[in-house]
């Protein structure tokens, strides 16, 4: 039998709705075209007119066909909430803008704008918090390759998101592919990027990642994190 595919689920999702159904966009590698069947998630964003019980039961039967095809349920926010959440969440906004699809409704974008130190002040944030969480897990598992790839593993896609926004702040234009977005961010930001070639490999479907002992990624995944926090914070003591 076949997979269900994001068109199915456009379909379903529209017949279900109907009129509550304002926008279901494509977001992720899948919109930026290296998604990796069996491995990267299918995302998608569900904009309606309001969110109430009456929803989540006409939501029910496809949204349930959906995840038993292996894919995360949608992100559900009113239309309202989009609007306004600009300054939540900038960096997946700036992220959602750069690669999306519109699968079913209108196109949610216009009039939507992100605010530069949103994005600065969101970063730093998520920045320190991921630099201190693997490097707590670096400390604990450094003699456990196998747990300590899955945590480089279960952490890349935040880390390549972060890596997006910090370029953005630097006025350069994301490159969609992890290789050339890791080369940019590299140069710019103030990294070495040879010892991250595994990561990057895994990240793009070309092998699974698998560390052994004394290998160089792990230390070279926390050092670049440390640039990136670095770089973000040098942007708040000059006020850019």
């Amino acid at each position: 039998m076949a997979k269900m595919t994001v068109e199915q689920l456009a379909q379903d999702l529209e017949k279900a709705l109907g009129r509550r159904l304002v926008t279901l966009l494509l977001y992720g590698s899948a919109a930026r075209g290296h998604h990796i069947p069996d491995r990267s998630d299918v995302n998608t964003l569900l904009i309606c007119d309001a969110v109430d019980e009456s929803l989540f039961v006409q939501l029910e039967v496809p949204v349930r066909a959906w995840v038993r095809a292996g894919q995360p349920a949608p992100l559900i926010l009113t239309e309202s909430e989009w609007r306004s959440a600009t300054d939540a969440f900038p960096i997946e906004y700036e992220d959602m803008r750069e690669a999306n699809r519109v699968l079913a409704g209108r196109d949610p974008w216009s009039g939507i704008t992100v605010q530069r130190e949103h994005v600065r002040r969101q970063l730093e944030h998520e920045v320190m918090g991921k630099l201190v969480q693997v490097r707590r897990a670096y400390a604990a598992l450094r003699g456990e390759p196998k747990r300590m790839a899955e945590v480089l593993v279960d952490t890349a896609g935040g880390f390549f998101a972060m890596l997006r926004g910090a370029l953005r702040l630097a006025g350069k234009t994301p490159p969609r592919t992890p290789d050339e977005l890791v080369r940019m961010a590299g140069t710019t930001l103030g990294f070495d990027t040879a010892a991250l070639a595994p990561l990057v490999a895994h990240v793009s479907g070309v092998q699974t990642l698998k560390l052994n002992t004394g290998d160089a990624l792990p230390a070279a995944y926390v050092a670049a994190l440390a640039s990136t926090a670095a770089y973000v914070n040098r942007l708040e003591r000059e006020g850019k």
